[in-house]
């Protein structure tokens, strides 16, 4: 039997990864669910807390591999920014402040009213600012969504997310100085990190299109070469201890801008994106504990509505100055809703990092359990309702034609 245990724990992740892909499969064809919706079920109920068929998370490959996953995610986020329609149409990028803003205070005082230390109310409003891009790319992608909310959402999430992650350092480098008064170390926690993830993603984007116009064939290349780049970038990130969340956005956001062209038949980056997005998924959701999430529940579903309400609001507030209809802009909304992944991965990092205080976020758990599940479906519905997925696409098509050429 102690022979076995070695060999059934190297098969875990192999097995997980299996379930979890037939699981998304069986379970979106009879239910017309994403299929992320599936892979996060598979992962919780198979993480170590449960079932414990997968072993406790924790600094190594599989880690790593989750992050070279959401960082393909987040260059393809990046890559599909459009800056000059940002500088054309500012009222997007001033809704989103405006919402998270918004989002950052009102879960704030809710965690202080239910108890929750300063500290770690300041992280958990920090985190919820945060959409989660993985969930937005890969429901968009699934469903073949074009249109006014499809590209708000894309815009608004990266936004989020920048804003997320500036939050929340800024609340580590805070942590750091009160816990070891070291000013030098809180610093480069909070500030110097991000501008030095942003500047080495920076330079990736371009380097690597630089690279494939010296090889010539851009086109041809153009998938294996940002695949390779996003490996090495994340490695780098991982040893420099950088954020590969900021350095995969600044990557594909100056690679977008250096004119190569990136085909829209390899979005996911084809199979192994495929593949590493159900690694993502099921090690995100296996490192959820059940007793934290039904400890934190109360307090969670507080938060999801909070969330909800802030971001639904904010940006329906500014739907008509920036060029769409309440209608439009609500559903927009409506769609920042998925959480999940960008929260659990920024945890994980925390927690390594050494960042204790982590621990006591039981509402986060139970906050990513909850999105983890309804998070892709909402999104999903919002498209449909905005009549931008694939079966509702001819309604729709006049309204893509005028986005599309107004972001040009």
């Amino acid at each position: 039997m102690t022979e076995l245990l070695p060999i059934l724990n190297n098969l875990a992740w192999p097995v997980a990864i299996a379930i979890a892909w037939i699981a998304g499969e069986f379970g979106q064809r009879y239910t017309n669910l994403p299929r992320i919706s599936f892979y996060g079920l598979v992962g919780f109920a198979l993480g170590a807390p449960q079932l414990g068929v997968l072993p406790v998370p924790d600094a190594g490959a599989i880690p790593m591999l989750a992050d070279v996953a959401f960082g393909l995610i987040l260059f393809e986020l990046g890559y599909r920014i459009n800056l000059r329609w940002l500088r054309n149409n500012p009222w997007i990028g001033v809704s989103g402040l405006v919402e998270s803003i918004a989002t950052f205070i009102a879960v704030y005082f809710i965690a202080v009213a239910f108890g929750t230390p300063q500290l770690t109310s300041l992280m958990l409003a920090s985190l919820s600012m945060a959409t989660s891009p993985a969930t937005v790319v890969r429901v968009i992608n699934e469903q073949r969504s074009s249109g006014q909310v499809t590209e708000r959402v894309l815009h608004l999430s990266a936004q989020n997310c920048v804003l997320a992650v500036f939050a929340f350092n800024a609340v580590i480098g805070f942590w750091i100085f009160r816990t070891f008064e070291d000013l030098g170390d809180a610093l480069w926690n909070s500030l110097v990190l991000l501008a030095v993830s942003a500047l080495t993603g920076a330079v990736f984007g371009l380097v690597v299109p630089a690279l494939l116009r010296a090889i010539g064939n851009p086109r041809h290349d153009a998938t294996v070469a940002f695949a390779i780049a996003v490996i090495l970038l994340v490695a780098i990130s991982y040893a420099g201890g950088l954020s590969p969340v900021v350095a995969s956005l600044a990557f594909g956001l100056v690679a977008r801008h250096r004119r190569v062209a990136f085909s829209q038949a390899q979005r996911n980056f084809g199979a192994l994106g495929e593949l590493l997005t159900i690694l993502l998924f099921v090690f995100a959701a296996s490192t959820l504990d059940w007793e934290k999430v039904a400890a934190g529940i109360w307090l969670a579903i507080a938060v999801v509505i909070a969330r909800l309400l802030t971001k639904t609001a904010g940006v329906t507030a500014f739907a008509h100055l920036s060029g769409v209809s309440w209608r439009k802009g609500f559903l927009a909304g409506v769609a920042l809703a998925p959480l999940s992944v960008f929260v659990i991965l920024l945890l994980e990092h925390a927690r390594l990092a050494g960042v204790v205080v982590v621990e006591e976020l039981r509402s986060v758990a139970a906050v990513t359990m909850l999105l983890e599940i309804f998070g892709p479906i909402i999104i999903q519905r919002a498209l449909m309702w905005a009549r931008e997925t694939t079966e509702m696409r001819p309604e729709a098509r006049p309204e893509v034609r005028s986005e599309n050429h107004h972001a040009a």
